[in-house]
């Protein structure tokens, strides 16, 4: 994104914050601490905003959006610290050595700690405003890790366990006129699986990551009415056109709630603390990614009043052209999201600004993004604020107790009051969407009794019971949760379907890697889940392939979401669209956006993949193993019943329109030249006559059907490409054919374009042998040949001899692993194949296991040159076998390697089959 575009995103942005943040900025930042100094430390990096974080303005943002009040006192900045212990003895009366900048975790250079202690005291002054007399006073904390005690004037005041949950007591006993003493003692010894962590790790290293303990979000007073609000519980009922509300507070007390919009109250309703009160929107602007439209709400009780937000938006699942999908105000709507982990190379578990929590999740958005999976972490309240307010939903991860299989007995009612809390306190966030109690089995346990722990705590959304379950120590899955979830980083196999009751989701893919000089946590030290790109290039290119797949796989497999690892590096794992320090983008914006953009087309239907091969499937409930294809010069639907010849039939070059480029020409795959068509409603196979008729005919657009795609007729429009009996027709809902009737329309009308169901664009002789001649001008005398094992290239002539001219010939196979493509046998060392291991390729024995019959198994495309083929490698995604100096590799255009390279990228990849040398 420009800087120009930036800039106009975020005065739009500043302008629609309206009434929420307007409350808060009547607000005053309290005096720091008596005695202590503070000296931040130096991290490994510095993010655009470390320069900006001071005593004077540590988060001075009111931390609670859904909840605010306008008088309040943030107990940010300097404290004194020291370590310590046990928490048994507070230092009450007793200066501390050390200045900690709250509320930055003790190990981040911005605490200006950068240590861990396991047992550790906080000591300030603070003084109340007299304007607070007669009122409550309430001491506020976002969230400490572990275990948390609080002394006031000496005085005890409460304890709380849990590290990622909100808390606050009533300290108006313990005060005194003048200044107030508080220490805050926390416990926070992060391993040893007795309580939630994430990815914290004492001794961080590969993919855990440094601890954050410690205060690590606000700290505030405010004063609080005797009879005041706690929580305002929100779920909106889009059906009803009402706000479903339930005011927590003090039991017993009348409550009066009005939802506005731009200052106008639009609805109210009045009832009693912990009722639910129905409040009107009339004519409700639904949330959604594309409008993420928010309301306004004050609530009052007595003398409190409260402001915060929502959004009006409607979550579920049902089957939707053919597949169960989830659905975001009774749509379909791709989940498109990433692993964001949350973490700072300044502030670890804390960012330094709330421009730079908002900045986070605004270059996602920028990036194409709709989702985000909170990793394992959960973030403080204005970072929901700010998912709400640009339009991401989230799914929210569980932090997990540990990555073992099995943790204590004893941890479980540490993680599910935990759980339950952070579930209480973040229903009422409109982007969330799922929620994820485990990650790849770390920790898991009873998880079927955990969803339902979840469901009764929150009915509303979708529970992924754990995010990668086929993955690492995950248990068996549950019978009650509503989520496949497959965790498949290369895109090189196939995700899990759906079931009746459970939608599939890719929960992690891609971690692809690059390190950026200057920007490395550790130099030297950088890891990615996979090879490492060198430059921008490559790492855009390969992204790019991968998410094309993943586009593919919303229709073929019913995929309805993924999430890429990761937005940022998080210390020495780099696989981030930014570096750690957020400085440096390593992907080309402009490509990462396209490829996004077409993803969410492919799953609203308005894109079918153009020039690729494709499949069209009907989605039509019952017969969704039904395909169009063409039989005797017309289109009808069939069973795939396996045979070469449907295969065949049913596969289509998606060509760009004969008669309007933006829409679609669908090019028999087995009779080059013919398109199909519709003449007189029919719709047929025929070859193209060149006439403008024929072009409208056989030209179609593509548009967002029920749940896939929809074909209307370009010259025929209000028309659409239908299946009926069998036949397939141009049909006209409510027109005067059999064939145009409503019953059904929608469905019937909607197509599913997949994977094709005959992946090979070009054809090689079945159980033929074949030499492979180099097409690249200058070489066309080498030949494909294995040698000691591995494939390379040599000059063949007749005068060769019978060795070398053997081990140039190879017969071709039907594909190990997929009957429409090929493999190729050695004709001299009959049960060995060419294959390619570490991208090389070899000849090897087939050991019949299914990762040698994928590296074995080669589609060929139309080459670069008249006759040639392209052998697409089915295994290693977006790779085709080429020849570089003589040797012979699985390659792609642009990627990591040496042999990537573009320069005659095509001619190196195209072969021509020819008579072989050895018949």
């Amino acid at each position: 994104m420009s800087t120009k575009t930036v800039s106009k995103f975020r005065r739009m942005l500043g302008a629609a914050t309206g009434f929420l943040l307007a409350a808060t900025t009547l607000v005053a930042v309290a005096p720091v601490a008596d005695a202590a100094v503070w000296q931040p430390k130096v991290p490994p990096l510095t993010t655009p905003w470390t320069s900006q974080v001071s005593p004077t303005n540590a988060l001075p943002d009111y931390p609670r959006p859904q909840l605010v009040r306008t008088e309040w006192q943030n107990l940010n900045g300097v404290w004194e610290f020291a370590g310590a212990p046990n928490l048994n003895t507070p230092p009450i009366g007793q200066p501390l050595p050390e200045g900690v900048l709250v509320p930055y975790p003790i190990e981040s250079a911005l605490s200006g700690i950068q240590r861990h202690e396991d047992n550790m005291f906080y000591r300030r002054t603070f003084t109340v405003p007299s304007t607070w007399n007669g009122r409550r006073v309430q001491l506020n904390f976002g969230a400490v890790t572990w275990e948390t005690r609080v002394w006031v004037n000496g005085t005890q005041v409460g304890t709380h366990t849990g590290g990622y949950d909100a808390f606050s007591f009533d300290i108006t006993a313990a005060l005194r006129t003048g200044a107030n003493e508080i220490i805050v003692g926390a416990y926070s010894p992060i391993d040893g699986s007795r309580f939630p962590i994430g990815k914290q790790r004492r001794n961080p290293g590969g993919i855990w990551y440094t601890a954050s303990s410690g205060i690590w979000q606000t700290v505030w007073l405010e004063p609080v009415s005797a009879n005041h609000i706690k929580r305002l519980d929100t779920t909106p009922d889009v059906p009803a056109g009402v706000l479903d509300l339930v005011v927590q507070g003090t039991a017993g007390q009348q409550v009066r709630a009005e939802v506005l919009t731009g200052g106008t109250v639009v609805g109210s309703a009045t009832g009693t603390v912990g009722g639910h009160l129905r409040v009107p929107v009339p004519n409700a602007r639904l949330w959604s990614p594309s409008d993420p439209f928010l309301y306004d709400l004050r609530v009052t009780m007595g003398t409190d009043v409260v402001t915060g937000y929502f959004g009006m938006r409607s979550l579920g699942k049902a089957v939707v052209g053919g597949v169960l999908r989830p659905l975001l105000n009774g749509r379909f709507v791709f989940q498109l999201g990433t692993l964001d982990q949350g973490f700072w190379p300044d502030g670890t578990y804390t960012a330094p600004t709330d421009e730079a929590l908002r900045f986070d999740l605004e270059r996602q958005k920028a990036l194409g993004f709709t989702m985000v999976r909170k990793h394992i972490k959960v973030e403080p309240a204005r970072w929901f604020y700010w998912a709400d307010k640009l339009g991401l939903m989230v799914w929210q991860d569980m932090p997990a107790l540990d990555a073992v299989d099995d943790t204590p007995a004893a941890s479980h009612a540490n993680y599910e009051s935990e759980l339950t809390r952070i579930v209480n306190q973040l229903k009422g966030v409109t982007s969330i969407v799922q929620w994820v109690p485990f990650n790849e089995g770390w920790g898991e346990y009873d998880n079927a009794r955990i969803v339902d722990l979840v469901r009764s705590l929150d009915p509303t959304r979708l529970i992924n019971h754990n995010s990668g379950s086929n993955c690492c120590v995950s248990d068996p899955e549950p019978p009650n949760g509503d989520v496949v979830d497959d965790h498949a980083y290369q895109m090189s196999a196939g995700t899990r379907l759906p079931t009746a009751s459970r939608v599939a989701v890719l929960g992690e893919y891609g971690g692809l890697g690059r390190t950026v000089a200057g920007h490395e946590w550790q130099p030297g030290a950088g890891f990615a889940y996979g090879e490492l790109y060198p430059d921008e290039t490559s790492l855009t290119n390969r992204y790019v392939a991968i998410t094309e797949e993943v586009g593919r796989f919303v229709q073929t497999r019913g995929l309805s979401a993924s999430v890429y690892t990761e937005p940022y590096d998080v210390e020495n794992e780099v696989n981030g669209f930014y570096t750690y320090d957020r400085r440096v983008l390593k992907m080309n914006a402009a490509q990462v956006l396209a490829v996004n953009q077409r993803v969410l087309a492919r799953a609203a239907g308005t894109e079918v993949g153009r020039g690729e091969l494709v499949s069209l499937r009907v989605t039509t409930p019952g017969f969704t193993n039904r395909y169009l294809r063409h039989q005797d010069g017309l289109a009808r639907t069939d069973v795939d019943s396996g045979t070469d010849v449907l295969k065949q039939d049913a596969t289509f070059w998606a060509r760009p329109g004969l008669a309007d480029a933006a829409c679609l020409s669908f090019e028999s795959r087995n009779f080059p030249g013919r398109f199909l068509r519709h003449a007189s409603w029919r719709l047929r196979s025929d070859p193209n006559d060149g006439t403008p008729g024929f072009a409208g005919d056989a030209t179609f657009c593509a548009r967002a059907g029920s749940g896939a795609t929809a074909l209307e007729s370009s010259n025929n429009p209000g028309a659409f490409v239908r299946h009926y009996n069998e036949a397939v027709y141009l049909a006209r809902q409510g027109g005067p054919n059999p064939w145009d009737t409503a019953t059904s329309f929608a469905a019937d009308t909607t197509w599913a374009a997949t994977i094709p169901l005959w992946r090979s664009g070009a054809d090689l002789p079945l159980n033929t042998a074949r030499s492979f001649r180099v097409t690249t001008p200058g070489f066309t005398d080498r030949y494909l040949r294995h040698r000691d094992g591995l494939a390379r290239t040599d000059v063949v002539t007749a005068a060769s001899d019978a060795l070398l001219k053997g081990d140039a010939t190879f017969v071709v196979r039907r594909g190990l692993a997929d009957p429409g493509c090929y493999s190729l046998e050695s004709r001299n060392i009959a049960g060995s194949y060419l294959r390619h291991a570490a991208f090389r390729l070899r000849l090897a024995a087939n050991d019949n296991t299914d990762l040698f019959r994928r590296d074995a198994t080669f589609c060929p495309q139309p080459g670069a040159t008249s006759g040639s083929v392209r052998l697409a490698s089915v295994n290693e995604l977006g790779t085709n076998v080429r020849h570089y100096a003589e040797e012979v590799w699985v390659s792609t255009n642009g990627g990591a390697h040496p042999y990537d390279n573009p320069a005659s990228y095509a001619n190196d990849v195209s072969w021509a089959p020819t008579t072989p040398w050895t018949p």
